[in-house]
């Protein structure tokens, strides 16, 4: 057995998109791989059916339910070393017109998600002296968004609590990083009006949107056996967009 196939990585939102890149990355690489999704269960099924990756349905933003799950995912697969949160949605909205509900939704998911999920995990990984937690933010959450105030600040959240987790588990071998993607071609993405979306991509030094295969690959480098030297980092992964 490979240190890879010893390995668990779980992975929030990880039936769609850059979730589902990543699992198929990291099973690809010998990692043993939980796919964790709160949508349909109909895609999940069909997910499992083509890649043979394991799905487990709760919400991240239910503390209770991420405590629950992640044992029954340690129950079938043992300890998880490797976090991966990636699950988030969008509400957009100019301020004037974006609903507290819509604020909060956005916060709880993508924000509370990381913060419910990372500590789930993360004494455990400090016990054994192992472990790799890699946030997804967004190039939004660095350079902000007209329309995006609560997917903004969740994702620029998101660097923060990368920054000061990292700090925690530092001595006890546990990284903590953050991936900051661009634009990708994602479901999320493709749902922006057609009209709007050649402007964004104009926008892209490279001319084009991200693949998820190519945020998956910066997963893989971040959570590697020979990456414990890397803690409290963002990785811009945007294409030029924006150079921090």
């Amino acid at each position: 057995m490979t240190m890879a196939q010893a390995r668990v990585a779980l992975v929030t939102g990880g039936t769609t998109g850059i979730g589902a890149a990543t699992c198929e990355t990291l099973a690809a690489l010998g990692y043993r791989v939980a796919a964790n999704f709160c949508g349909a269960e109909e895609r999940a099924a069909a997910f499992t059916q083509r890649t043979g990756i394991r799905t487990w349905r709760w919400s991240v933003v239910d503390h209770e339910a991420c405590t629950a799950s992640v044992a029954e995912v340690e129950a079938a697969l043992g300890p998880i070393d490797i976090l991966v949160n990636n699950a988030g949605i969008t509400r957009d909205a100019s301020l004037a017109k974006l609903s507290p509900e819509n604020w909060q939704a956005v916060l709880d998911t993508n924000l509370t998600g990381c913060f419910n999920m990372s500590r789930s995990v993360f004494q455990t990984m400090r016990d054994r002296k192992w472990g790799r937690i890699v946030n997804i933010s967004s190039v939004n959450g660095e350079a902000g968004q007209f329309g995006q105030t609560n997917y903004a600040a969740s994702k620029a959240g998101i660097l923060g609590f990368t920054k000061a987790l990292a700090l925690e588990g530092a001595r006890a071998g546990v990284t903590v990083n953050a991936i900051a993607p661009g634009y990708t071609d994602t479901e999320m993405v493709r749902a922006i009006p057609a009209d709007i979306l050649p402007a964004i991509i104009a926008k892209i030094p490279v001319g084009r949107l991200a693949t998820p295969a190519e945020i998956a690959r910066c997963v893989a480098f971040l959570v590697a056996e020979d990456a414990g030297f890397i803690t409290g980092a963002t990785l811009d992964v945007n294409g030029g967009q924006h150079m921090a």
